[in-house]
């Protein structure tokens, strides 16, 4: 979880009772969405704006077949944006390895684990549906803990019907 917390735009409790979600936007576009512990206070969104990236997840939490419609700051290097394309065009509910992934990007790997733990802005762009080998990767640069139990949160939920 992230240690050097900037002031986010809102705080928000998810269906896992350990993480709480920093989200941050710029203008009318979504920056961020850092996990956090639940040490870290909720906050009401501050600007409409940052009230619409809340609602949003909140539907996601409740239906996983919910469209995410955000506005978002371009960020990453020409090859963190096809990994992040490549995570939104897996459908919900499935998964696809790093190594899998890696082949059809003519990448490594551990290339596309680094594009993943740089996702500015997770669940919205769905790095969770990428996995290792053998189990579940990491989440959010964490290879143990409640991010970890978060990403399979959010890969049972996305199983429902």
């Amino acid at each position: 979880m992230r240690v050097d917390l900037p002031s986010y735009d809102a705080v928000m409790d998810t269906p896992v009772a350990s993480i709480r979600l920093g989200i941050l936007v710029s203008g009318n576009k979504l920056v961020k969405i850092d996990l956090l512990s639940v040490s870290q206070q909720t906050k009401a969104p501050i600007n409409a704006v940052t009230q619409t990236v809340v609602e949003q997840l909140r539907c996601y939490f409740d239906d996983p077949q919910w469209l995410f419609s955000l506005p978002q700051v371009s960020q990453g290097t020409d090859f963190q944006q096809r990994v992040w394309q490549f995570m939104q065009a897996i459908p919900r509910g499935e998964t696809r390895r790093y190594g899998d992934v890696a082949a059809v990007l003519n990448s490594s790997a551990r290339a596309v684990g680094g594009a993943c733990r740089r996702n500015p802005v997770p669940i919205v762009v769905p790095c969770h549906r990428i996995v290792a080998a053998t189990g579940l990767g990491g989440f959010s640069g964490e290879r143990v803990g409640a991010e970890l139990d978060f990403k399979q949160w959010l890969l049972n939920h996305e199983k429902r019907p």
